[in-house]
């Protein structure tokens, strides 16, 4: 990652909240946004949403967002803008529940899915034409991952590179970040706001699905996921969802050109958890910077823009795969 924080802009904490509440996360018009929806084989739906491009065969950057994000979050929009600007393609599809309406099966998502990476991908791979890449951010960075190190060599008939950005590939590590400290009182409660008005809506509709009153107790992120995520996608509990969804044993088993991108001020993943050169395969490249925050990174004279962050992510993802959009 190039550049380092202004010198106004010091800490993980504020790096992170500065980025998503107040820096610039656009440049020139509004992006013109157009949604699709995709049916899925367990009788549900997708919702993707698209910047579309000049050319057919441009480049391809397919976006997962990250806890409770969506194409509104300000590095979605970030990526968005500057996508437009060198004539790639965008597409961000949304987690279940995470487009602005609730999913139809007895499931939400979650941080190892790696299944759903796999159908969305096959599914852009079957629409467009021309060099495709993958981001995942945060909880998308992990899945992602995670998907890329169960295909191995198959990967590279998906995408031709793929890339993170500041994902818990160590989930229970940044699992008990989360629950301690600043991160409990301020990040915990937000995350938790939203999760629990679709868990009571997702009881609404399959009353036996999971223990309601205790995922609505929840006042971390640990409680909730054991009393909600885990039971609903099959885990025996929230250590076994976190320590089987994460993506950092399988690091080694990814075959395709990959980039780690980690602060190492991050308020939510310890440093101390984040891989080393002999924990990832020989085409993964780690940037590790000492600053960013969480999917922060914002630099330039106040107020700050985040644009730098997916610029360099294109620059890396389309030197490494050869495109020329």
């Amino acid at each position: 990652m190039r550049g380092q924080a202004p010198a106004w802009l010091p800490g993980g904490h504020l790096q992170t909240i500065w980025a998503a509440r107040v820096a610039r996360a656009e440049d020139g018009p509004p992006v013109a946004w157009r949604r699709e929806r995709w049916n899925t084989p367990d009788a549900d739906f997708v919702d993707v949403d698209w910047v579309d491009a000049p050319k057919p065969d441009a480049p391809t950057v397919v976006l997962f967002h990250g806890l409770e994000g969506s194409r509104h979050s300000h590095y979605a929009r970030a990526f968005a803008c500057v996508a437009r600007a060198r004539g790639w393609r965008l597409a961000l599809p949304h987690f279940r529940g995470c487009s602005g309406e609730i999913n139809l099966a007895p499931r939400a998502y979650h941080s190892g899915d790696s299944a759903e990476i796999e159908f969305l991908l096959q599914q852009v791979a079957e629409r467009v034409a021309g060099p495709r890449y993958a981001v995942g951010v945060s909880l998308g960075g992990n899945a992602l991952m995670r998907w890329a190190g169960e295909q191995g060599a198959a990967a590279s008939q998906r995408v031709r590179a793929v890339a993170s950005i500041c994902a818990p590939l160590d989930l229970l590590a940044s699992g008990r970040q989360l629950g301690q400290g600043f991160n409990l009182r301020v990040y915990t409660p937000m995350f938790l706001q939203t999760m629990k008005r679709k868990a009571r809506q997702k009881w609404e509709q399959f009353p036996e699905l999971f223990d309601l009153p205790r995922a609505l107790a929840a006042r971390d992120l640990w409680a909730f996921d054991d009393a909600f995520t885990a039971p609903v996608h099959g885990y025996r509990g929230v250590e076994d969802y976190w320590t089987r969804a994460s993506a950092k044993p399988l690091l080694p088993q990814i075959q395709l050109p990959a980039l780690l991108l980690n602060a190492r001020n991050d308020p939510f993943i310890p440093a101390s958890s984040l891989p080393q050169a002999y924990e990832v395969g020989p085409q993964t490249v780690c940037w590790q910077p000492d600053w960013g925050g969480h999917v922060g990174f914002a630099q330039g004279p106040f107020p700050g823009q985040v644009l730098g962050l997916p610029q360099d992510i294109l620059d890396w993802l389309g030197q490494t795969g050869g495109a020329h959009g």
